[in-house]
């Protein structure tokens, strides 16, 4: 139930000394504003790491090929080669914790001359060759019509999916860009889609003009050859071990040394992500450390001054216990203040961090390269960190409420 009274002996505690009571409010306040205020910054860096991975497959893994580093089988060592669109097929069928193969393939854009005609609009673009695999492992968002599909790939179609930025160029802002042509390196692909990258790996971007893979290589007289895939492992299969299996049988259909690890480049996204999450999680980490340090120094000092208070409210306190107050009454009107204090500063601190976080956020809207982005704090740790407040506020208390209540109500009354 609500006391009028006990709040107004509370207010009027504090006021007795209000530059003491505004400078260990200050202390809290700040220890709050600056625990929030990282929280809120590191969201905003998180944010921007995560959206320039977009939805990357996080289970994945890349292979390239290299030069051979050791004789084998008869063959001399530096030795040139590459993948085959039937090492996809194999490998599909040999490794059942495979869950997606596809391969990356760069067209050539030209050297800076534009590669792209359509009536008397022109554009140098990215061309990319792709499969429907690839969109599960680096997904794009399909604006209008399709993706590629696998009878593109199958009948070698002229066909294309281009980004945003194509778009623009290339049609009228009201203009349906689906279903019309573009002629690319002087062959003409129908547009199939328009799309738009979620990430930036593996070279996408807003101008890029993606087609069926086996129809790049055509076009590049490249045979069935490439230079790249990337792949990924099943929901609870290792990529380590995908990866030896994949290099294993890449050895075998290559005749290269099972030794030779150089021969075909690797890289592990997966253990890549991990390290950026754990990274992340340890920086979260140190903020809540930093920012509990700074507040437990705010507490402490809120402690130190309950102490003092008790000692100069000493004979105040004799007389409740002389006429009859309960103990626990006077532990209760001790924490009572210390907690008030404490949320009542931290509050405008909690309040003033989210201020600084959204003034941040506001500040870096509309920067295309921003290092912090979308900061914001969590209402969960508005909560914690409320809670954790009250919880301190009541330690504060609870230590200068003991000592009140040791002092005997004669003693009480004799001190000056």
């Amino acid at each position: 139930m609500f006391d009028l009274d006990k709040w107004q002996e509370i207010t009027a505690a504090l006021k007795k000394n209000k530059l003491r009571t505004i400078l260990t409010g200050l202390g809290v306040m700040f220890g709050i504003l600056i625990l929030v205020t990282l929280l809120g910054i590191g969201r905003g860096f998180q944010n921007n790491i995560q959206s320039s991975l977009g939805n990357f497959a996080t289970n994945s893994t890349v292979f390239w090929v290299e030069k051979t580093t050791k004789a084998y089988k008869g063959l001399p060592r530096n030795r040139s080669y590459q993948f085959t669109n039937d090492d996809l097929e194999v490998l599909k069928r040999s490794i059942p914790e495979l869950q997606d193969i596809a391969p990356d393939i760069n067209g050539w854009s030209g050297n800076a001359t534009n590669n792209t005609f359509r009536e008397d609009k022109k554009g140098n673009f990215r061309i990319k060759g792709t499969s429907p695999e690839m969109n599960n492992v680096n997904p794009v968002e399909v604006i209008a019509g399709r993706f590629i599909n696998q009878n593109d790939l199958k009948e070698f179609r002229k066909v294309i999916t281009i980004g945003p930025r194509v778009q623009e160029l290339m049609f009228e802002k009201d203009e349906d860009p689906i279903g019309q042509y573009l002629k690319v390196n002087g062959i003409y692909f129908r547009i199939i889609g328009t799309i738009k990258p979620l990430s930036r790996n593996m070279g996408m971007r807003d101008d890029v003009l993606q087609m069926p893979f086996t129809t790049l290589q055509q076009l590049y007289n490249q045979g069935d050859k490439f230079h790249v895939f990337l792949a990924t492992a099943k929901v609870g299969e290792s990529v380590a071990d995908l990866e030896n299996k994949i290099f294993e049988i890449l050895a075998r259909r290559h005749s290269i040394h099972p030794d030779d690890r150089q021969a075909i480049g690797n890289f592990n996204i997966a253990k890549m992500f991990n390290k950026i999450f754990g990274l992340f999680n340890s920086i979260g980490f140190l903020f809540w450390v930093i920012g509990f340090g700074v507040l437990l120094t705010g507490i402490i000092g809120v402690s130190n001054i309950m102490h003092v208070v008790v000692k100069e409210r000493t004979k105040e306190l004799g007389i409740k216990r002389a006429i009859g107050a309960r103990p626990r009454e006077v532990v209760g009107q001790i924490i009572n203040e210390a907690v008030f204090l404490t949320t009542f500063a931290g509050f405008w601190g909690l309040v003033l961090g989210v201020l600084i976080v959204e003034g941040i956020g506001k500040m870096t809207e509309g920067d295309p390269n921003p290092q912090i982005l979308n900061p914001y704090v969590d209402i969960n740790v508005a909560f914690i960190a409320l809670g954790v407040l009250v919880l301190f506020g009541v330690l504060a208390g609870l230590l200068p409420a003991q000592r009140a209540i040791r002092i005997k109500p004669v003693d009480a009354l004799r001190y000056e």
